[in-house]
């Protein structure tokens, strides 16, 4: 019995602010396997199975995120402030966003998603203010600890529109005001954050040695803001009726694609060369393969339905095909580490 006590509290004491990245990418693969159903119509039931299993791995997880807030807030505070575990923080917001987008999208459950999305979008923004602060204010930050994780809390910022925009016809009067500002803001500061850490993190890349192997997958990130910028500004110029002229929003958001291209060329090329000459062992830094490439899948569906381009819709199925074999990997691992505990050993 002493035994089980000691092992739970070892759970708790080193439970990783980066698990809600399963929530986001299962949650991604939710998504994107309703808009692929269309050429394999058994994966809209797969979509509700995913959405359902997500809720439940959300809220198991939030029991020792919050008791290790109350048994072991010294180890909560350390990753708060380190400068590169404080960005995964924002993935419990994050994942709230993510359930949001999936409740409208797959449950048809408008209030559900706007409770999930109304806590997540506060969330959100407190991470994307707090975690840039507690790395200017400080002098611990250096040049070893840049890479892409850093995007994490601006990618936040950017998915609120997602499912916010959605909601933007649902309500009226200030509420409505409220809402369309909480949009516009995520997407700008976001956008605009996330183009300053890549200038950053194109530095470290060209001048610096390669990234640990265990942060290799990190690469993925940088397209999590190109696949959910692009979702995410075309579901809110869709839904903002002030704008009358929404085509140059919409090629700004094909534009913006095209850079996903390279990226997502530069991110396979640079797994295999680590996979090939530094190895990649497994690291919860893994769920990295999916949420990105499963926003940029549907930014993919989202612009050739836009443009009518059934070319890159073939493009984000075949990618879409790659986010289940990265999940499927992924999932298989962390539950077979899970078991055996050593992502809870010190």
């Amino acid at each position: 019995m002493l035994r089980d006590i000691k092992c739970k509290c070892q759970i708790v004491k080193n439970f990783k602010p980066s698990w809600f990245a399963s929530v986001m990418g299962t949650g991604i693969l939710a998504i994107t396997s309703l808009l692929y159903s269309k050429y394999i119509p058994v994966l809209k039931d797969v979509s509700h199975i995913l959405f359902y299993f997500n809720i439940t791995l959300f809220f198991v997880l939030l029991i020792p995120w919050i008791l290790r807030w109350i048994f072991f807030r010294r180890e909560a505070l350390n990753d708060l402030k380190h400068p590169v575990l404080s960005n995964f923080y924002a993935t419990i917001a994050i994942a709230m966003l993510v359930l949001a987008a999936d409740s409208i999208v797959i449950n048809k459950n408008m209030l559900l998603g706007e409770i999930f999305w109304f806590v997540g979008t506060l969330l959100t923004i407190f991470f994307g203010i707090l975690t840039p602060y507690l790395m200017f204010k400080g002098e611990h930050v250096k040049l070893d600890h840049i890479n892409p994780a850093w995007f994490i809390p601006p990618v936040g910022l950017i998915v609120i529109p997602v499912a916010g925009s959605l909601i933007i016809p649902h309500v009226s009067g200030g509420m409505q005001e409220f809402v369309i500002f909480l949009n516009y803001f995520g997407w700008g500061a976001g956008f605009f954050i996330y183009l300053s850490l890549s200038a950053i993190a194109m530095y470290r890349f060209i001048l610096h040695h390669p990234l640990p192997n265990t942060l290799a997958p990190t690469i993925w990130i940088n397209l999590g803001p190109i696949g959910v910028g692009t979702v995410a500004l075309t579901n809110l110029v869709k839904n903002s009726s002030f704008i009358t002229i929404k085509e140059p929003f919409f090629v700004f958001g094909f534009l913006l694609w095209g850079f996903g291209i390279w990226w997502t060329i530069m991110a396979i090329t640079l797994t295999l060369y680590y996979i090939k000459k530094l190895k990649l062992p497994y690291a919860m830094s893994w769920w990295a393969f999916t949420f990105p490439l499963g926003a940029y899948v549907s930014a993919s569906h989202t612009i050739s339905l836009l443009f009518k381009l059934q070319l890159i819709d073939h493009i984000g199925f075949v990618l879409y095909l790659l986010l289940v074999v990265f999940w499927l990997v992924t999932f298989v691992k962390t539950f077979i580490h899970t078991y055996h505990g050593t992502l809870f050993k010190d």
